[in-house]
């Protein structure tokens, strides 16, 4: 059996769900959707989001900001449990993270912070990388496969964004950064878009204030990961440009269960 999974950056559920989200919902068929910088608490959202035809729906947001981060889940196939956060008051309570245990795999969806706007959010999120990666490989050596999705906030490679030279010293293309990506994939995991596409000019997101999605002036900082052991598994892993309604677009797993 496939299993279809989907990741997105919404940039506000609310403002999404009248840009696309629903359509998304109503009509893709995904087994789970994963969204990112929902922007809202569960309590602040509307019956039609809390409560979506056919899918169980599962919420993390930080516990004393409004407005800020946050993750949601919808799923067709009712996990075993899901757990919200990595285990870790100091990464937890800005609500980027639920975990999802289903029977074949553990679904990791992830708001990874940005580190732009000062040196201690930077370190921030290289500590938050350092844990992540940590947790990661604790499940895989439990004996469980993992899936991770979600926005990374960082772009690889020279390929994974239009203007490299010009960002090298910009987070999100900073040498630390990437190198952590390195050592994720060097650990055991895969960067499933790219089993599939070598292609360049394949961007998640783009910057609305320059209008740089009209000219494809983008970067790839999106991804679905999984362990090594799910490598031959993948059927298809996809980017979807075509949907609109925030500054990323979704992208996308098919992987046999």
């Amino acid at each position: 059996m496939d299993v279809r999974l989907l990741s997105w950056n919404v940039n506000g559920i609310r403002a999404a769900q009248r840009k696309g989200l629903a359509d998304l919902l109503a009509s893709d068929g995904a087994d789970v959707v994963c969204l990112q910088e929902t922007k809202a608490a569960p309590e602040q959202l509307p019956t039609e989001l809390r409560e979506v035809p056919d899918y169980r729906s599962y919420f993390a947001s930080p516990k004393d900001r409004k407005g800020y981060s946050g993750v949601a889940m919808y799923t067709r196939v009712e996990p075993r449990r899901v757990v919200p956060g990595l285990g870790r008051e100091r990464f937890d309570s800005e609500g980027r993270v639920l975990v999802a245990h289903f029977d074949a795999f553990v679904l990791f969806n992830i708001y990874f912070p940005n580190g732009k706007a000062s040196p201690e959010r930077l370190r921030y999120k290289m500590e938050f990388y350092e844990e992540v990666l940590e947790v990661a490989k604790a499940t895989v050596d439990g004996g469980r496969h993992v899936v991770i999705c979600g926005d990374v906030n960082t772009a690889h490679r020279e390929i994974d964004l239009a203007r490299p030279k010009e960002n090298e010293r910009t987070s999100g293309f900073l040498p630390q950064e990437r190198q952590w990506i390195d050592r994720f994939l060097a650990a055991g995991f895969v960067d499933t878009f790219r089993l599939f596409d070598p292609s360049p000019e394949r961007y998640t997101w783009w910057d609305m204030k320059t209008r740089a999605r009209e000219r494809n002036v983008g970067w790839r900082i999106d991804y679905f990961f999984v362990d090594e052991g799910l490598r031959a598994r993948c059927r298809s892993a996809f980017i979807m440009p075509e949907v609109t309604g925030s500054d990323h677009c979704p992208i996308g797993l098919e992987l046999e269960v």
